[in-house]
């Protein structure tokens, strides 16, 4: 049967908009590093480095080759291993737990908040054992977790905090930048991201000196001086060319953070009258948090039909996520069950994030709107 969909119109996520509006500034940047001939760990890196962790009101910043590895060195750093457990939510991209389990440690998943889905605090406390060394939270789709109840806990039981903030860079918990919160925190600076590179990208901040440069020695495989290694490292550095990119971009971070939450409330104020029918939940922001709507996802027990019906007419949208980790192959060995993590388990049956990107247009955000509407009416 041939595909009658229309060709894509309204795209999930679109960098050629934003590229096209920076083209001269960007080809500058990168034409300076070309000239300058240093390509690994030069001023760009330094000078963004210090900018981010500006941005996110710590001491210290630490570029690194992607967000994966951010998660994956902080964990390093902070001396977790083989025998240890770190708390975390099963509701996430796969680097979150997957950096936990490669450094020997392992993953222990608990339930998200049906509002927010960021991790439960009300259910961390009875997965806390003598193993437990970490609560590692995600600030999913730009919402910040819950911070002020996992810090508290963190501290009652002597744990460190690692922040997933990949996807929340600039959002704030009660005034306070995330990023902020914990020993470390992690970011990406993945295209697709609020803040993108022209490629992969992360960086590790924090305010513990000993911290940051424990991370500054791992990610060049533990090495200091060069080819004396003290430490067994890996290759991550955010290299010069992604800097210089990023470091032009962040000067309009806000801006576009700004727009975002723009669209997100159009989006829902067109979307109100089917939330309030129960046809749809919309993403809520609770009270003293800052979202940055890295996504705008809405939840519905039609998610399935209802994408299948944007994609008919040319809009885009993405799955954020559609199998939580606890029921990931590669965690089988764990023991986990279909039931175990229901909250988790419903978010990824009914989860659909809608187009959210700056350069969107309040026109494109109603015809989006209309669309679902039209889909629920129908």
């Amino acid at each position: 049967m041939p595909n009658c969909s229309k060709p894509v119109q309204i795209p999930s996520f679109d960098l050629t908009r934003q590229n096209a509006e920076l083209k001269d500034e960007l080809l500058e940047a990168l034409a300076s590093v070309i000239e300058r001939g240093q390509f690994i760990l030069g001023e760009n890196v330094s000078a963004f480095e210090k900018e981010v962790a500006r941005l996110c009101g710590v001491k210290f910043g630490i570029g690194v080759g992607n967000g994966s590895d951010a998660l994956y060195l902080a964990l390093l750093a902070l001396g977790i291993g083989p025998g240890d457990e770190v708390i975390t939510t099963p509701f996430t991209f796969f680097a979150t737990a997957g950096s936990i389990a490669r450094t020997g440690a392992r993953p222990v998943f608990v339930d998200i908040d049906a509002a927010t889905w960021n991790l439960d605090p009300a259910l961390i406390e009875a997965k806390i054992t003598p193993r437990t060394r970490a609560i590692l939270p995600v600030h999913l789709y730009g919402c910040p977790a819950e911070m002020g109840a996992i810090v508290a806990l963190a501290e009652k039981y002597n744990l460190k905090i690692i922040e997933d903030a990949a996807q929340a860079i600039g959002a704030a918990y009660k005034g306070k930048k995330v990023g902020s919160f914990g020993d470390a925190a992690c970011l990406s600076f993945f295209p697709t991201k609020n803040l993108g590179a022209f490629g992969d990208a992360g960086m590790v901040v924090t305010d513990n000196p000993d911290l940051a440069d424990k991370v500054r020695l791992l990610r060049v495989h533990g090495a200091r001086p060069k080819y004396y290694h003290q430490l067994l490292g890996v290759n991550s550095r955010l290299d010069e060319l992604q800097a210089a990119v990023l470091k032009l971009k962040l000067e309009h971070l806000s801006r576009w953070n700004e727009r975002r939450r723009s669209i997100a409330s159009l989006y829902s104020q067109l979307l109100k009258g089917l939330a309030e029918e129960g046809l749809l939940r919309l993403p809520s922001v609770p009270e003293g948090m800052e979202h940055i709507f890295h996504q705008y996802t809405i939840q519905a027990g039609e998610r399935d039909k209802l994408q299948a019906w944007l994609k008919e007419r040319g809009i885009g949208s993405t799955i954020y996520y559609p199998q939580p980790l606890h029921l990931q192959k590669v965690f089988a060995s764990y023991g986990h069950k279909e039931g175990d993590f229901p909250v988790a388990e419903r978010a990824a049956r009914e989860v659909l994030s809608l187009p959210m990107f700056p350069e969107l247009t309040d026109d494109e955000v109603k015809i989006v709107a209309e669309a679902i509407i039209e889909f629920f009416k129908r």
